[in-house]
């Protein structure tokens, strides 16, 4: 039996793992309902649809794009008028009709479909078909008719959507699009581009977008800041992953996602003693409130040089306080935990509750081998045909036990 040293490369992105799934999406519905209030507003005062030029400052001030003129066709515009009225009226499946009807109508221009589109992605979105939201939200861009606010405003909503579906690289694509013909780059911008970059496991590029990102934010959320640590962590950048945790956690003492992530972080880089000490605190005061604040704590123990009795610490302070699962992952911990400190009689007592709950043999010939060291050899035989019934790679080894004559 050796002491397991096995690190795990992906500690820190699962200790964000929320992060990942990228809040930025909760703003989409705001703004296409932005948009949506914007235009019904306009369609009661003037009885048609006006570029959104007249009802906001122009946000894309470096387009490249040549922004249209943004007008409905005399003959569309009852239509529209009858979207919208059903639209206002909550009645979306009916206003969802009557804007594939303007969609398929050759005598609508390209406003009318841009429009119409995006208004008929809104109502898909709200009735949870994302699928049919997007369809109509790339109808409304390649339909070119909208004013710059509204046509890059639904470029960003379509590349975070995207990303919210796992379509990294599409979103990707859109992203780069959007930010190349609006010409804005503000951080909250940077940042999905710099999430699908980290989705795609490109995680050079993710850190310099992210960083990017960051820099040029007066006040960067704590989540832009985990995701750039994560993709340091993966790219193999593990001083600046180090760095940034440190600042981030010194910067907020009390804030116990900071002094999680700057745990891992120094985990991930084997700086295991660094690490525990991080937890440490965090259990003293009473914060380690999850299972898997304990495992981290303890693996840490596990991965240094004489640690064993911190672990065992660990582990049973965090069974006996209900945190830590009595699974097969933390009877085998402890039970080697045990056993490399010499202490055979606790570390058979935990081994024999592992081996049950161990999806092989493995353990129960483990737990045989140690009872032979410590002479209990009928016990030592009947581990070992535990072993061999559950399955294990050496049955010889096991054998070779049954075979050992009684004492």
């Amino acid at each position: 039996m050796n002491k397991s040293s096995t690190r795990n490369r992906s500690l820190l992105a699962a200790a964000i793992g929320a992060v990942l799934a990228f809040g930025a999406l909760s703003q989409v519905h705001a703004q296409a309902s932005q948009r949506a209030q914007e235009r019904r507003e306009r369609e009661a005062q003037k009885g048609q649809e006006k570029s959104s030029k007249s009802a906001a400052a122009n946000q894309f001030p470096n387009a490249t794009r040549q922004e249209p003129e943004a007008k409905a066709s005399a003959k569309v515009t009852p239509k529209l008028q009858k979207m919208m009225k059903l639209y206002d009226d909550d009645k979306g499946a009916e206003a969802r009709v009557i804007a594939d009807e303007i969609l398929a109508n050759p005598a609508a221009n390209a406003y009318d479909k841009s429009f119409s589109a995006q208004i008929a992605g809104q109502i898909a979105y709200e009735a949870d078909d994302t699928a049919g939201a997007l369809r109509y939200w790339n109808q409304a861009i390649e339909s070119n008719g909208l004013d710059n606010n509204a046509h890059f405003g639904t470029m960003f909503t379509v590349a975070q959507v995207l990303l919210q579906e796992d379509k990294y690289a599409e979103s990707l694509a859109m992203i780069d699009r959007f930010l190349k013909e609006s010409g804005s780059h503000t951080p909250e911008q940077l940042i999905v581009k710099g999430n699908a970059l980290y989705r795609l496991e490109r995680y050079p590029e993710a850190a310099a977008v992210l960083k990017q990102a960051i820099e040029a934010s007066p006040q960067p959320k704590s989540e832009w800041q985990q995701l750039l640590m994560a993709a340091y962590a993966e790219s193999g950048q593990g001083a600046e992953a180090s760095k940034m945790a440190e600042a981030v956690a010194a910067k907020n003492p009390n804030d116990k996602r900071a002094q999680l992530n700057l745990a891992v972080v120094y985990q991930q880089n084997d700086m295991y003693d660094k690490s525990a000490a991080v937890m440490e605190k965090l259990r003293a005061s009473g914060q380690l409130t999850e299972d898997k604040e304990y495992r981290q704590l303890y693996a840490s123990y596990l991965n240094m040089d004489g640690k064993e009795k911190e672990a065992i610490a660990v582990i049973n302070d965090g069974m006996q306080k209900g945190i830590l699962k009595p699974d097969y992952q933390t009877y085998l911990a402890l039970a080697q935990a045990y056993y490399f400190s010499d202490q055979m009689a606790p570390a058979i007592d935990a081994y024999k509750k592992a081996a049950p709950l161990s999806p092989d043999g493995e353990t129960y010939l483990n737990l045989a081998r140690v009872l032979w060291q410590e002479d209990r050899i009928p016990e030592a035989k009947e581990a070992a045909k535990q072993a061999i019934a559950k399955g294990v790679k050496k049955p010889d080894d096991a054998k070779k036990i049954l075979a050992l004559p009684a004492k």
